[in-house]
């Protein structure tokens, strides 16, 4: 590394979003919060939205503390946010309606109505990427059948974090992460799959052209630095700008062989590659292939994840208990284990609202025992998200021939020790948790390859090494779960309950 470096982070996630500050002095990355703040889904008769211009108020900001912080003295500004929603411009580059939540339920129904235009087997061909109904396409097509004016008059396709990069900057482009969570994106050909939207109906015209992980979009727009005091020439530079992708590049992974679980809201569990899989065992396990950081590809399974966990809190808030995540996994960790099992992927979950119920609902119609109290409900999604792991690696060991091991958790998931420990002795494997702030870390780092401050993704990755303590745990003999992994592959073939 040529000397040492700021460079701020802006990152999104589905609870909460943060600014911090890494600051990498002799090899070594040191991040410090400079701002905080909530995020979620506006709900607007009935439909789920994202209040945008409040995110752009927060990473503003986020952006003036760091300047505070710095004496202004800032190498980059990256941005990254969760996959799929987007918003759209108008040839005056205004937005022409208020970006969607993936959550939304205008895309129910829609990948069925979508496979009467496309065969769903041509899609993934073309994309490589699994199949979910929140997915670009899906949200796409729902205003295609719904007529939307909105779309007819749009110019500009924007993924979040493209947006948010359009408004600092002036500069309308898609980076490659973001732009194949789309399932518009063709990995073979590199590029939008314009042929595969125009049999849709949806305008090949507003796909803007795509860079890379590490690309010097602009400086702050005169009127941002302006408003904020910044100086003149403060670069805005894309890191892998969706989360995952910046997660990624932060795992500290030494060699091949090794799995990695980004884990939050969402899990995403798989190993990075040099080129897309797009097979037929892909195809029938339902995996993706998302864009990474140096010409990689995330092969990996998304997997309903925290979530789960956190709109049962949520849940129980709003009927007058308010209970913290750790006291939530103590009351899990004293419950029995195995007790019951659900899906944590099928449908029933991907909505918010009313979680408990929905879990109870899961294992009654699976005619399981129906947890009651609030220990054993977490219980249950634990289990059942180390039980989804091993599903998952033991298709990676079968896809690649090979074992795959350690495991290396990443992100906020790791706080939940018991999950790790869950997790080592569900599969079998070591697993390898930290650190905590993985995209953060991911998105400072590959601002420092974009500047030219880092080589490369190996010292990327030792930098991470030498930066932050790991914790590992060691898979134990524990009773049960054989018959647990059996029940689990049952209910996971069944069809799905929600």
């Amino acid at each position: 590394m040529a000397r040492d470096s700021k460079f701020l982070a802006i990152d999104f996630g589905a609870e909460s979003g943060r600014a911090l500050l890494g600051i990498i002095k002799d090899n070594r990355l040191e991040l410090r919060e400079v701002h905080r703040f909530p995020n979620g889904p506006v709900n607007v008769l009935g439909h789920l939205h994202w209040d945008v211009l409040k995110q752009f108020s927060d990473i503003k900001q986020g952006i003036k503390l760091a300047l505070r912080e710095t004496d202004g003295a800032i190498d980059g500004i990256g941005v990254d946010t969760w996959g799929v929603d987007f918003g759209l411009l108008g040839e005056d580059g205004e937005l022409v309606m208020i970006p969607y939540h993936y959550r939304d339920s205008r895309t129910n129904g829609m990948m069925e109505k979508v496979f009467q235009k496309v065969p769903r087997r041509q899609i993934f061909e073309r994309t490589g990427i699994q199949f979910m109904q929140l997915n670009t396409i899906f949200q796409l097509y729902a205003m295609v059948d719904s007529g939307s004016p909105a779309l007819r008059c749009a110019s500009t396709l924007l993924m979040m974090p493209d947006l948010f990069n359009y408004w600092l900057t002036g500069e309308k482009l898609s980076e490659f992460s973001i732009a194949t969570t789309s399932m518009l994106y063709d990995p073979t050909a590199g590029g939008w799959a314009t042929d595969l939207a125009e049999a849709l109906g949806i305008p090949p015209h507003i796909f803007p052209p795509i860079v890379q992980p590490g690309t010097l979009i602009g400086p702050l727009h005169e009127s941002i630095a302006a408003e904020l005091g910044a100086g003149e020439g403060i670069p805005v530079v894309a890191p892998a700008t969706h989360d995952t992708g910046s997660a990624v590049a932060a795992v500290p992974a030494t060699g091949e062989g090794h799995v990695y679980l980004s884990s939050g809201t969402w899990s995403l569990m798989g190993v990075e590659v040099q080129k897309p899989l797009i097979n037929e065992a892909s195809y029938q396990k339902n995996y993706t292939n998302e864009g990474g950081v140096c010409g990689t590809f995330r092969f990996l399974k998304n997997i309903m994840g925290l979530w789960i966990v956190q709109e049962c809190r949520r849940t129980w808030a709003a009927e007058g208990e308010e209970i913290s995540y750790a006291d939530l996994t103590a009351m899990a960790g004293e419950s029995p284990a195995f007790k019951s099992i659900i899906n944590p992927d099928d449908p029933l979950f991907l909505p918010p609202g009313y979680m408990p119920q929905r879990v109870q609902q899961f294992c009654k119609v699976t005619g399981q025992p129906i947890p009651e109290t609030k220990g054993e409900i977490v219980r249950c999604i634990l289990d059942s998200l180390a039980l989804r792991y091993r599903a998952t690696v033991d298709d990676l060991d079968e896809m690649f021939n090979r074992r795959h091991e350690p495991i290396h958790i990443v992100g906020g998931g790791t706080q939940n020790k018991l999950l790790s420990q869950l997790t080592a002795d569900v599969t079998g494997r070591k697993v390898i948790a930290g650190p905590v702030e993985a995209t953060a870390t991911g998105n400072v780092l590959v601002q420092g390859m974009g500047r030219g401050f880092i080589e490369s993704l190996e010292e990327v990755r030792q930098i991470v090494r030498n930066s932050f303590d790991l914790e590992t745990y060691e898979p134990r003999e524990v009773a049960g779960v054989e018959e647990a992994y059996s029940i689990f592959k049952q209910i996971a073939a069944q069809p799905p309950v929600g």
